[in-house]
C-alpha cells in the first residue's frame, strides 16, 4: 500500500489549522489519524463534532464501545489510542484486556453493554433478542441504545480510515490479546 501523507500544519486549511492548535493543547499532539481527516477541508471538524456530541453515555461506556469495536475491527491504531484513555478514565490493564474481549466481570452493567456492541459490530446491526434485553434489563434505555449506535459508527469511521491509509501508531501499541 502506498504511504498515505500525513498533513502538517503548514499543510491544511486555516479552519483545519485552529483545530490542530486545540488539539496540541488538549492531547499535547496532532495524532495522525485525526491529521489525516484534514486532507478534507471540513472532514476533522465534521468527525469532532460527531466524536464530541451530547450523549446519555459515561465516558467509561464510550471508552467500552470504542475498544470493542476496535477490537473486532483489528485497528491497532484505534485500540492503541483508547487504551491510553480507558487508563485516564480508571480502568487498570487487566479490566481494558477484559473489555476488549467484551467479558467483563467486574461490572455487570458495563458486561451487558459489551455484548450489545460486540454482537452489533459482528453482526452488522442484527442482534439476537435476548442481548438486547439483557442490555435494557441492566438499565440502559431506548436513548441509549440509540447513542450506543452513533458511538459504534464513530469508531468503525476511525477503525476503517486507519485500514484504509495503514498511518503510522502514535500512541503506545495496545498489548495483543491472548
Amino acid at each position: 500500500m502506498k504511504n498515505f501523507p500525513i498533513p502538517t500544519k503548514e499543510e491544511v486549511t486555516p479552519a483545519n489549522q485552529a483545530i490542530f492548535d486545540n488539539l496540541q493543547g488538549m492531547v499535547g499532539f496532532v495524532p495522525n489519524l485525526y491529521a489525516i481527516f484534514a486532507h478534507s477541508e471540513t472532514a476533522l471538524s465534521d468527525y469532532l463534532a460527531l466524536q464530541n456530541r451530547k450523549t446519555t453515555l459515561r465516558a467509561k461506556e464510550r471508552e467500552v464501545i470504542n475498544l470493542v469495536v476496535s477490537q473486532i475491527n483489528a485497528c491497532a491504531y484505534c485500540l492503541s489510542a483508547h487504551t491510553q484513555f480507558a487508563k485516564m478514565n480508571g480502568f487498570s490493564d487487566e479490566q481494558i484486556l477484559n473489555i476488549r474481549r467484551a467479558n467483563i466481570g467486574f461490572d455487570t452493567k458495563l458486561d451487558a453493554l459489551a455484548k450489545l456492541v460486540k454482537a452489533t459490530t459482528e453482526n452488522r446491526g442484527h442482534v439476537p433478542a435476548e442481548v438486547v434485553e439483557n442490555f435494557y434489563a441492566a438499565g440502559y434505555t431506548e436513548a441509549s441504545l440509540i447513542d450506543v449506535t452513533m458511538v459504534i459508527g464513530d469508531k468503525i469511521i476511525t477503525n476503517y480510515l486507519h485500514a484504509l491509509t495503514d498511518i503510522p501508531v502514535d500512541w503506545p501499541l495496545a498489548p495483543a490479546l491472548n
